[in-house]
């Protein structure tokens, strides 16, 4: 189970990835594989959310 702050982290993850600082929800999203990490052609990592995480937006978008 997601806490509510990890459930707010990976939201944002989906809509705003480059807005994502060190957060500690993050460290878990990664441990559930619920979010990876992507490099950029720069070289810079940025989280997005994996299919198994937009899976679980997308069930609680229809929830709700």
């Amino acid at each position: 189970m997601l806490s509510p702050h990890e459930f707010a982290t990976l939201m944002l993850v989906k809509d705003a990835p480059d807005q994502i600082a060190d957060r500690e929800e993050l460290d878990a999203l990664l441990e559930r594989q619920l979010v990876a990490m992507e490099q950029l052609a720069s070289g810079a990592l940025l989280p997005c959310v994996t299919q198994d995480g937009d899976s679980l937006l997308r069930t609680f978008a229809r929830i709700h």
